[in-house]
């Protein structure tokens, strides 16, 4: 059957999916044309690629909200066009921190309009971000942390002895040196001296730092390190000979497998950043100086850092008004 044969009904069906797409197609087209979405993707070399995807989806939404209004291009959009988006967000219901966000998105790409030459002036200038909620890190206590890295872990039989040696070393590193999960995912084999109990990571803005390894990352990689060949070679390419930690197909480690073996074995429901958490607000509670754990985490600004100064007093205080007999 033809489509002009087919029911009135089939036939207009078809014709609205065809249109619709043809409609999706002209817009992408003028947002690359007028908006400079892919140039602007391009800027955003310092960020981690789920910061850069984060900014890009951000923007695009922007792009399409102001369509609506019929604002074609970013020559169009003024500070009142900004003040409504945000009220427009908040009656979405938003989170704050999410608005954030959206709103620290705009103004990193109407600043690069304004220094690529696109526009004259930055429309966010003078608009003010919503600030976020505050929330503090979750650190997890001693009881928590010797469950995941294994004191008290009971163990499946069935479990392959190379993905505990693995999981086993992925812990104690994140933990250990209070790594982002995209360090630990890109760490080499020749990246790690062992001898000298030491790293080499690749932070945020390919920024590079020697971190330490405590004497249990170290042994558990000594223990992972002869059982590593195995896994990955089952990847029969060479590209990745190097490679510090594979998964089950003999790929490159990647975030999400990251997030199994945490929830492996967790005995609380966490994520793995939680882990740099409790690195920083633990080494802070034992004394440690400021600007060293900034060193340490790879911050660019020590005001990052001091948020978990804010956790580290917070658990102090509980701890005084459980223990003192005059709290």
């Amino acid at each position: 059957m033809s489509v002009l044969e087919r029911p009135r009904g089939l036939r207009f069906g078809i014709t609205s999916v065809i249109i619709h797409a043809h409609l999706e197609i002209s817009f992408y087209d003028r947002v690359v044309s007028d908006w400079g979405i892919d140039e602007f993707g391009a800027s955003l070399t310092a960020m981690s690629e789920n910061t850069r995807a984060a900014y890009l989806s951000d923007v695009r939404s922007f792009v399409e909200w102001c369509d609506r209004l019929d604002v074609a291009q970013p020559a169009a959009v003024h500070r009142s066009t900004l003040r409504r988006y945000l009220a427009f967000l908040t009656t979405r219901e938003f989170a704050r921190r999410t608005m954030a966000r959206k709103t620290a998105s705009l103004r990193r790409y109407f600043r690069w309009a304004v220094s690529s030459g696109r526009l004259n002036s930055d429309p966010t200038a003078g608009v003010s971000v919503p600030s976020g909620e505050g929330r503090l890190p979750r650190v997890l206590d001693a009881r928590e942390l010797d469950g995941m890295l294994g004191a008290s872990t009971v163990r499946d039989d069935s479990e392959p002895e190379w993905r505990r040696r693995r999981d086993d070393a992925i812990l104690e590193v994140l933990y250990g040196s209070g790594l982002r999960v995209s360090e630990l995912c890109s760490l080499t084999v020749s990246s790690l001296d062992l001898d000298r109990d030491a790293a080499t990571v690749w932070g945020k803005g390919a920024k590079e730092r020697r971190v330490p390894l405590s004497p249990p990352a170290v042994a558990a990689l000594r223990l992972w390190l002869p059982m590593r060949g195995d896994v990955i070679a089952l990847d029969r390419g060479a590209d990745h000979a190097d490679v510090l930690f594979g998964n089950e197909r003999g790929k490159p480690i990647t975030p999400r497998d990251v997030r199994r073996v945490v929830d492996r074995r967790s005995p609380v429901p966490t994520h793995p950043h939680a882990l740099r958490h409790s690195f920083a607000t633990h080494l802070l509670d034992g004394g440690a100086d400021l600007r060293a754990v900034q060193e340490l985490l790879g911050h660019s600004d020590v005001a990052t850092t001091q948020r978990y100064t804010h956790v580290s007093r917070e658990r102090l205080s509980a701890a005084y008004r459980q223990a003192h007999p005059r709290a």
